[in-house]
């Protein structure tokens, strides 16, 4: 999934060169991923507690290398919206499907601590669609290269698909924990604004760094590769800080670390600094993914799965406006910073939303 969603993004600068595309065209192909990861979110609860859900899993992991592979067959700007927006269905699939059953086998086994790894996974697939791209060749080829590495890692995650049963029952309802009663929706608003607010640097990090005046010095796709770099060990140390202190308060630091990452991106005149907020961005979103999700799992055990697809709604909302209003204000400001400030202010906002899913102590 790391490949399907995200090689997308060290592809764009060339992608917009090769296909002339301005930044409102660049969002949008973005934007239609995003609207079908929205509509996947939407259908995969129902999916997952089917009795073909091993066929919708297999389906989800071949759409997400084939739209992959595909990149390198079509130009045309309509073709890549309908390309983009499958591709989303099938992540939405993967995501909701896959972290739904993992999570829940992992609570039955007593090995919650392992779902780090499974967050990571989204880190090394950056890694290695940057390292595709950093090889070099045509759009085209780049494309063709990312399908064979997915097809690669999908066998390799097919293979290692436990046999057991996939319906693990849900916990008895519970509403009160550690003497607090508890309420889910500021974490599934806060994590909409988290959508938002990630997908502006994750979406144009690439372009913003190709707009740098010592840009020519660099291979800017590289930046790409530090986000990976900092997503796979990122996953770890934050879970380490949770395990030290409390959940929810070490989601809102990782909220307020992303929100400087992203003004810092956007403000960045060198690509020294570019880097530095690729590093906030790659050591922070894939931890507050995991971290997210767990919190909304701990507040709602009882209906996991319908809390994992809210808050993928969600998100889904706010990645998909993210890259369309931003292109565009790039596009009439001549820039990423005013883009960039209003999605730190929304990972802010996320921050203080935590706290209001803690309603009282009780006696």
């Amino acid at each position: 999934m790391g490949i399907g969603r995200f090689a997308y993004t060290p592809l764009l600068p060339e992608m917009v060169t090769r296909f002339d595309w301005s930044y409102a065209d660049a969002g949008d192909v973005a934007s239609a991923n995003f609207l079908g990861y929205l509509l996947g979110a939407f259908w995969a609860p129902k999916l997952a507690i089917s009795p073909s859900v091993r066929l919708w899993v297999a389906f989800s992991l071949m759409g997400s290398v084939a739209t992959s592979y595909l990149g390198a067959e079509i130009s045309e700007f309509s073709m890549w919206l309908a390309l983009r927006f499958t591709s989303g269905i099938c992540s939405a699939f993967c995501l909701v499907i896959l972290t739904t059953h993992l999570m829940q086998t992992l609570v039955r086994c007593g090995s919650e601590h392992l779902g780090n790894i499974h967050f990571a996974g989204v880190g090394l697939g950056i890694v290695l669609c940057t390292l595709g791209v950093l090889s070099g060749g045509s759009v085209e080829t780049q494309w063709a290269r990312q399908g064979f590495i997915a097809a690669f890692l999908m066998a390799g995650a097919w293979l290692f698909l436990s046999p057991g049963p996939w319906i693990v029952p849900d916990s008895p309802e519970r509403t009160v924990i550690d003497g607090e009663r508890v309420r889910v929706w500021p974490v599934i608003v806060g994590y909409g604004f988290f959508g938002y607010g990630y997908i502006v640097a994750a979406t144009f990090m690439v372009a913003m760094a190709n707009d740098l005046a010592d840009a020519s010095n660099f291979d800017v796709r590289s930046i790409w590769l530090v986000v990976g770099a900092s997503t796979l060990p990122s996953v770890y140390l934050w879970q380490w800080l949770a395990q030290r202190w409390r959940l929810p308060e070490t989601l809102m630091l990782s909220y307020v670390v992303l929100s400087a990452g992203a003004l810092t991106a956007g403000l960045a005149e060198s690509f020294a600094t570019l880097m530095f907020a690729a590093v906030l961005l790659g050591g922070t979103f894939g931890a507050i993914t995991a971290l997210g999700l767990s919190l909304g799992r701990n507040l709602a055990p009882h209906r996991v799965a319908q809390v994992v697809s809210a808050m993928t709604i969600a998100f889904s909302l706010g990645q998909l406006l993210g890259p369309a209003v931003s292109g565009r204000l790039a596009d009439l400001l001549g820039g990423f910073a005013y883009p960039s400030a209003i999605a730190a202010l929304l990972l802010a906002a996320a921050a203080c939303l935590v706290p209001l899913a803690y309603k009282s102590r009780v006696t």
